[in-house]
């Protein structure tokens, strides 16, 4: 096992903001805005900035943490009692449930890091359940 440190805003400096994120944003462009800083457990730890709808995803196999690191953003989560819309600004984190549809919504932009289980399920219907 090799012990590595991660420069969180060295990794950051290279990519680009992702701007206008949104439903024609490909898949492409968004791995380019995002940084893989480290494997974990079942997926990786992500690091990026974007403006924009990131569009609803879950993850069935775990939690993700999200932390923002820069930025403020609307989080909403799918919950059994209706959506959740939670405001996240820098400093905050917050545990999103494993199985639970989930969306950012960043018009002044965001830099976010996230533990993320794989596989992501990606949607951009108004209800993906």
């Amino acid at each position: 096992m090799t012990i590595k440190i991660v420069d969180i805003e060295a990794e950051l400096a290279p990519l680009p903001v992702l701007k206008c994120r949104g439903e024609a944003t490909t898949e492409a462009e968004a791995m380019a805005a995002f940084a893989i800083l480290a494997p974990y457990r079942n997926g990786a730890i992500f690091a990026g900035s974007f403006e924009g709808d990131s569009g609803w995803e879950k993850h069935a196999n775990g939690d993700e943490v999200v932390q923002i690191l820069k930025g403020a953003t609307s989080l909403t989560i799918l919950t059994d009692n209706g959506p959740e819309t939670l405001q996240l600004a820098a400093g905050m984190l917050v545990v999103v449930p494993r199985d639970h549809w989930h969306r950012f919504d960043a018009p002044e932009g965001v830099t976010v890091m996230t533990v993320t289980p794989q596989p992501t399920d990606h949607s951009f219907a108004d209800d993906p359940r």
